[in-house]
């Protein structure tokens, strides 16, 4: 295949995320992967995001780790602080409950508590999400638990160049960064990345523009956002579509700007909506746009329960297009 069509074949999140972990490494030798299951012998984690690394790179730089979350953090703080920059995988993030102390009270804090003396430069890589069935202690967002942790950054992109260049900014970013994955839609596919790009942390995208209804949004959310584009256009609404990207912290200016055209906003994801992020941007745009805004602030998430096993009840949990395109419809009306 000559390079051409190398560059211009589609490439999914999972290759792209894949690909931004071995170029960050390649960059910089300080850059080292430690998780369960992460190394080639055991296929490059559950789902194989990082298969290939350890063969390429080594073991001493790629770790298969004993099923331990709260030692892998542990172990990848120690590392930070002696000069490496450690990508830790908690396999689901449901289980970055066991591990709340180290991510919370030490990778979080440590800027703050030395006086700005030292850092603590990890990723932590993270899969959720609803779709395979896989029962309410593997598929919740937390992402709000972590935004609500000052010290911590937190990601959750949506498609390949994103999940790329959103790797390599959190890479070298001085601070932790909660990576967020989402499990369905790590085979999506999408225009391979450049090498070297970089998303800058806490900058949203416009995807969409529209006239008449603000939709944010993120990770496979977003998607569904913009799969409800026929079905709002057909009713007669116009919608200008941004991802967010970054959870924490939020670009309110792009936010900001966008409703300050349309007067409506809708905040979709697939978290809980009840103290959800949803809740923060609606609370902030609320205060911002008091008095101004043509309809009330709109949030669409899932309902206040665990992820249901069965698939029915799975599939009318979290927010899909025809959901969206409802919500986003009634704010005009």
């Amino acid at each position: 295949m000559s390079d051409t069509a190398t560059k211009t074949k589609p490439v999914t999140i999972l290759q792209a995320i894949n690909t931004a972990i071995a170029d960050a490494m390649e960059a910089d030798s300080s850059v080292v992967v430690l998780g369960e299951d992460v190394a080639d012998p055991e296929d490059g984690g559950v789902v194989g995001v990082t298969k290939g690394l350890s063969s390429r790179f080594g073991d001493h730089r790629v770790r298969s780790t004993p099923i331990a979350e709260q030692a892998i953090i542990g172990a990848a703080i120690g590392a930070s602080l002696v000069g490496y920059k450690p990508v830790a995988e908690i396999m689901l993030m449901n289980f970055t409950t066991v591990a709340m102390d180290m991510i919370v009270n030490h990778a979080a804090k440590l800027r703050f508590m030395s006086g700005g003396q030292t850092n603590v430069p990890i990723v932590v890589r993270t899969m959720t999400g609803t779709g395979f069935g896989s029962g309410g202690q593997h598929c919740d967002y937390l992402e709000a638990w972590f935004a609500h942790t000052a010290g911590m950054k937190v990601v959750a992109p949506s498609n390949p160049a994103d999940a790329y260049g959103l790797m390599r900014a959190a890479i070298d970013d001085p601070d932790p960064v909660l990576y967020i994955e989402n499990l369905p839609a790590y085979w999506t596919p999408g225009a391979p990345p450049e090498t070297g790009h970089v998303v800058p942390l806490g900058k949203a995208k416009v995807v969409k523009e529209g006239t008449d209804v603000t939709i944010v949004s993120y990770s496979r959310v977003l998607n569904e956002a913009v799969a409800a584009v026929e079905a709002m256009e057909a009713a007669g609404v116009s919608a200008e579509i941004i991802d967010l990207r970054t959870i924490s912290p939020w670009d309110r200016e792009t936010v900001f700007t966008s409703v300050a055209k349309t007067g409506r906003c809708l905040i979709a994801h697939e978290a809980v909506t009840q103290f959800g992020v949803g809740a923060e941007i609606a609370a902030t745009l609320q205060s911002e746009f008091f008095g101004k805004l043509k309809a009330p602030i709109g949030r669409l998430g899932a309902p206040y329960a665990p992820v249901p096993f069965s698939k029915p009840l799975e599939s009318a949990y979290a927010p899909d297009a025809k959901r969206i395109a409802e919500a986003a419809i009634s704010l005009k009306k």
